[in-house]
């Protein structure tokens, strides 16, 4: 009994600032309706408030935010009001007493209105958490990154614990939302091997995930954004998820999915089509600019004319509420939308203008760009941008960010560089990457060909600056030591001064280093290959040898980027009827599922190598597939969607030609008729040769056509007739001119070319084949004009392909060798 009366003082003593029951304070804080009645229940407590209490009620107000739509939203109101600095301080007195969860979602609420990172509160939590950190659990560690996050602490120290704790823990951790929190958060700073963990952990724990959590979906495709791996399996995964709750998303989810699909290059139709329809049917319940321009971007790009021309009305009539960010937006969207809305633009540029001082200089280049491709003329606009865009170049240091600003300016009217600005080119090269070095180059080459217009003489400077960058361009490539660090730089790379100086450097780099290819890169590097033309046998043999090795672990969704540089470049692997017949088995299950677009691709790549798959064909001349595609062709550029119809249209010719036993029909003449139902312009300079040389030869103009469509709608360079000795026969009476070539007659005609000509007689094809017809680096012919020639002569014509290698050499160099090559070509000896 002595020994309770002595306790009790102590406890009271100890525990005297707790109220008898803090459990009836907090049921009247969850029974509050709005913050005033919170900030009533604080004022008259605050005295004897706890700890949980203190939680509690920061938790109601954010709560009651959160209910809230943006234009309601009052969370400068309550930042300001007097109760709320009393939570603050007692926060900041009782934080020590806090749970993890208690003192983390403090943290968290607390920034939510807007306390700024550099607040004593802020500090002296996150300082307490950074304490505790080891006794987080997932879901307190995930939010306290998250917190880290709002204040832009994705490099600290702290954030790199964070990533060592989810590494040691990663086989104990169950929770996939935790989880892809603080995927997102650390992805910043954490090594490819680690990458590659939570990416298999990630797909591990997608079946315990509820098919409703699109956010913990969305958060992981934000990491592999970006960590910039296009990992078909979980992108595909998460895309379910997205399709099966599209009724539920909202404008912003919708905006923030496609901006990361479109970040990695990931194309679903079933979710471009669904979401089309879903953001239609939103267009009349948005009057907030806001709201309207994020609908503006995210279906701008895909709406049917009627909902362009609705997006557009309503974008010009609040176009006078737009702030610097949502014009930006706008802008962007019409040059996507390939917009050549005149008043719209006008309107746009002009808040632009508005509001240039405003911009950094990544946005400047973007607004340079929208107006160059949207061909707005205002000089008034442009000289503001050059100067802006002159003054951040003065006073910036970072290669990058200097990239930016001089490649801006080059592509401004009168592009021109003075010495000063290439001297600070010149000091920065050392540091730059494959990518800054590139974007220079470009600059610079566009600055010498206006100075060599309008100008005297080119500086000295501008060629000094050039072979500077042609050294550092291959000393970085030689030092290379990591394919996937070369990779990144490479990946993008284009124009002219890449071309010209670093390809050839970058393919020998990519030999040396060709044993890091791997069932992750494959597609990348056969993708690079394909688009330079620059035929290597040894690395298209080794992402042979590693597709069949690993083709288990490669996505089919992969499997056109691998295939196109084999049918670019005309090229069959040692193994190429194993390596084919693997890649067209790995695809099989998935031709229902692959976008049509991309089954048109894979069709045309095939058949270019003279490659047939029967299930590929029939799942693409079906019915049903081809009223997929128009669909599809709906909701893409109009460049895009040509070139699809371009390689439909050449498939079905393929089919027909190389594989009758199909029963395919030929269903193109309509299209082919209003392609080709126009005048073909003039002949270049080598044809016009050409054509003068041939009617010599074969005894006059009535002997050669020139711009011959033949069947099934290939064009020809020149036509003639020879009978079965080889004598040339006459024409009827032609009316073309070196300047002008006939107007092409038009018929549905797929009979072959010998058809109605004398026994024994054959038409001849003469092609004059200019560099596009060959790979870059060698003097081989490309996929599509060998096929093409293997389609003519299955139509009966004996093709003679004159490369202008040939017909430029030093042998040819006097017209009597001309005459004398084209006679051995058509005659097959050097007939007078």
């Amino acid at each position: 009994m002595l020994c309770l009366r002595a306790i009790r003082p102590f406890s009271w003593r100890v525990f005297h600032f707790r109220p008898f029951s803090f459990e009836p304070l907090i049921s009247q804080m969850n029974n509050c309706t709005d913050e005033e009645q919170i900030f009533g229940l604080i004022e008259k407590n605050k005295s004897l408030l706890s700890e949980k209490q203190v939680g509690c009620a920061l938790n109601m107000l954010w709560q009651f935010q959160k209910q809230k739509t943006s234009s309601v939203k009052n969370v400068d109101c309550v930042r300001n009001h007097p109760q709320f600095l009393t939570l603050c301080n007692l926060a900041t007195t009782k934080m020590g007493f806090m749970s993890d969860s208690t003192l983390v979602n403090v943290l968290y609420i607390i920034q939510q209105f807007g306390i700024e990172a550099h607040d004593s509160l802020v500090e002296a939590l996150v300082t307490e958490a950074w304490r505790r950190l080891e006794s987080f659990d997932i879901s307190v560690l995930s939010k306290f990154s998250s917190c880290l996050a709002d204040q832009h602490l994705h490099y600290s120290p702290l954030m790199g614990k964070i990533a060592d704790i989810v590494n040691r823990n990663l086989e104990n951790i169950q929770d996939l939302r935790s989880l892809s929190v603080l995927m997102v958060n650390i992805s910043s700073l954490i090594s490819q091997r680690f990458q590659e963990k939570l990416v298999n952990k990630a797909e591990l724990l997608f079946d315990t995930m509820d098919s409703s959590q699109v956010n913990t979906a969305r958060r992981i495709v934000q990491f592999l954004r970006n960590i910039r791996y296009r990992y078909y399996p979980l992108l595909e995964r998460c895309n379910k998820v997205f399709l099966s709750n599209m009724n539920h998303l909202d404008l912003d989810s919708i905006s923030k999915i496609l901006s990361l699909y479109y970040s990695l290059q990931f194309h679903s139709f079933e979710f471009i089509l669904m979401t089309k329809k879903r953001l239609t049917e939103m267009i009349p319940l948005f009057d907030h600019p806001a709201s309207c321009v994020k609908l503006f971007v995210a279906l701008g790009p895909m709406a049917g004319p009627e909902e362009k021309k609705q997006l557009k009305s309503t974008i010009l009539l609040m176009s006078e509420e737009l702030t610097g960010q949502q014009a930006l937006a706008v802008m962007g969207a019409m040059e996507e939308m390939e917009s050549r809305n005149s008043r719209l633009i006008k309107k746009i540029t002009s808040i632009l203008h508005k509001h240039l001082d405003n911009y950094k200089p990544v946005e400047l280049l973007r607004i340079t760009q929208a107006l160059i491709f949207l061909h707005f003329q205002s000089k008034e606009l442009f000289v503001r941008l050059r100067e802006l865009l002159l003054s951040y170049l003065k006073v910036s240091v970072i290669p990058s960010e200097i990239s930016i600003l001089v490649y801006a300016l080059s592509m401004l009217p009168s592009a021109h560089l003075d010495e000063v600005r290439m001297s600070q080119i010149e000091a920065v090269l050392p540091q730059c990457d494959l990518h800054d070095l590139n974007i220079f180059a470009a600059s610079v080459l566009r600055c010498i060909q206006y100075d060599h217009t309008y100008l005297d003489n080119i500086p000295g400077k501008q060629l000094k600056v050039l072979q500077k960058l042609d050294h550092y361009g291959h000393q970085r490539l030689q030092e290379c030591k990591s394919l996937n660090l070369l990779w990144e730089e490479v990946k993008s790379l284009k124009g002219d001064w890449f071309a010209d100086s670093l390809l050839e450097e970058t393919v020998v780099t990519l030999q040396r280093l060709m044993d890091e290819i791997n069932y992750i890169n494959v597609a990348g590097i056969a993708s690079f290959i394909s688009r330079t033309n620059y035929l290597s046998t040894s690395l298209l043999d080794k992402i042979a040898s590693v597709v069949l090795e690993q083709i288990e672990k490669i996505h089919p969704f992969a499997i056109l980027a691998i295939i196109l540089p084999f049918s670019t470049l005309n090229y069959d692997p040692p193994q190429w009827d194993e390596f084919f017949g693997t890649c067209i088995q790995h695809l099989n299950s998935y031709l229902s599922v692959l976008d049509p677009l991309v089954l048109v691709f894979l069709g045309y790549s095939l058949a270019t190598l003279q490659y047939f798959p029967e299930d590929l064909l029939k799942t693409i001349f079906n019915i049903k597939f081809l009223a997929r595609l128009d669909s599809q062709l709906e909701l893409i550029c109009s460049s895009l969607n040509m070139k699809v119809q371009f390689r439909l249209m050449e498939l079905n010719r393929a089919v027909c030609l190389e594989c009758p036993e199909y029963q395919i029909p030929w269903f193109h003449d309509r299209f082919c008729q209003q392609h080709y139902n126009k005048d073909f312009g003039s002949m270049n300079g080598a044809q016009q040769q050409i054509y003068k040389m041939l009617a010599e030869i074969l005894g006059g103009i009535n002997f050669v056509k020139a711009s011959v469509l033949t069947p099934y709608y290939y064009t020809i360079d020149f036509e003639c007739i020879l009978d079965k000795r080889r004598n040339p026969l006459p024409y009827g009476s032609h009316n073309t001119t070196l300047e002008k070539l006939p107007k092409i007659q038009l018929e549905s005609n797929t009979q072959i070319a010998g058809s109605g000509l004398p026994p024994g007689a054959e038409k001849i094809a003469l092609e004059f084949l200019d560099s596009r017809a060959f790979c870059r680096n060698i003097p081989h012919l490309k996929g599509k004009s060998a096929m093409k020639k293997r389609h003519l002569e299955i139509l009966g014509y004996h093709v003679i392909q004159i490369p202008h290698f040939e017909w430029n050499s030093m042998a040819l160099s006097t017209r009597d060798a001309r005459m004398d090559y084209l006679r051995e070509r058509i005659f097959g000896e050097g007939k007078s």
